[in-house]
């Protein structure tokens, strides 16, 4: 199946996005929505700083929480970028299956053609793992200095990130595993476990923070 073209992620309603996400087009899919993990926790993270700066009870924590909020701000275009990327990324190795493979020249230009698309195919989520480990440490650092009537959000960008880092880490592993070329791989490989080991264990932290300030509340 072709994958359709569709408007920028940035233009579109969540509502319209979501309708294309359950379509019987596998664009956008996985990849996509690994992203729009991403902008969602980037999305909280601004929300956490926007009610935290101007208020003279936080002022220490105000510069910190500036420069997170304009990181975040960042992060969750880059994100959205990403859900596009994967998406054109896709219709790439799809184009490339989709060559001739009649004669043993064809067959080669095809082999040739799909391993160049699953290499360009595995950069967008992998980028996708490097923007949601970046989104959970603006979460980790604002945790402490922020609103407190919005920590759970600090705990749910947090989470958010988490997801859209698994769920990019599983699409980077798909396509490294029909690579050829293990070296290449194998360096994907390195680059993604470098990354998304300490940004896991720092969202779990993260969690478990919020939800220890929510028990005392509680108590």
């Amino acid at each position: 199946m072709i994958p359709r073209i569709l408007p920028p992620m940035d233009d579109q309603r969540i509502g319209a996005f979501l309708e294309d996400l359950a379509s019987a087009s596998p664009a956008p899919g996985g990849g996509a929505a690994a992203a729009l993990h991403v902008a969602l926790g980037a999305a909280l993270v601004g929300m956490v700083c926007e009610l935290t700066l101007g208020r003279p009870r936080y002022a220490d924590a105000q510069e910190r929480v500036r420069v997170a909020r304009d990181r975040a701000a960042a992060l969750r275009r880059e994100a959205l970028d990403l859900a596009d990327r994967d998406a054109a990324a896709f219709g790439a190795v799809a184009a490339a299956y989709r060559l001739p493979k009649g004669t043993p020249a064809e067959q080669a230009a095809r082999t040739d053609a799909v391993q160049a698309a699953l290499r360009g195919a595995a950069a967008p989520p992998l980028a996708t793992v490097e923007a949601a480990a970046e989104v959970i440490r603006l979460a980790q650092g604002i945790l402490e200095g922020s609103n407190p009537n919005v920590r759970s959000d600090v705990g749910v960008a947090a989470m958010s990130g988490r997801a859209g880092l698994d769920a990019g880490a599983l699409n980077v592993r798909v396509n490294l595993a029909l690579l050829h070329d293990r070296a290449v791989a194998a360096a994907a490989e390195e680059r993604l476990a470098a990354v998304a080991g300490p940004a896991r264990d720092l969202a779990d932290h993260v969690v478990a923070a919020v939800q220890r300030s929510v028990e005392r509340v509680a108590d």
